[in-house]
């Protein structure tokens, strides 16, 4: 592979979330556990909510690089075969 299909693969492979609660603890912990199941960047944290106290999150993460016990799951439990359930649509 050439190293623009190295960069045009990282790109595909990123992925951005947002997370937002009035709990601002509880957004912490949801990207904290979704760092520890996948490799990450970095995180933006911005107030929300109607009284501004909340917390808004953005998390960048890459979706190639699965992180500790997610890797070796994703690995054994990819499918041989297509498995889509009746009225699914594959991917």
């Amino acid at each position: 592979m050439d190293e623009q299909s190295d960069k045009r693969s990282d790109k595909q492979s990123r992925v951005e979330v947002r997370l937002v609660s009035e709990d601002p603890e509880a957004a912490r912990r949801v990207a904290d556990a979704l760092r520890l199941l996948f490799s990450g960047g970095e995180q933006r944290s911005y107030p929300a909510g109607v009284t501004g106290t909340g917390a808004r999150l953005h998390l960048t993460l890459d979706a190639s690089q699965a992180a500790g016990p997610l890797r070796s799951w994703l690995d054994t439990s990819r499918p041989s075969a297509d498995r889509t359930h009746h009225g699914e649509t594959g991917s």
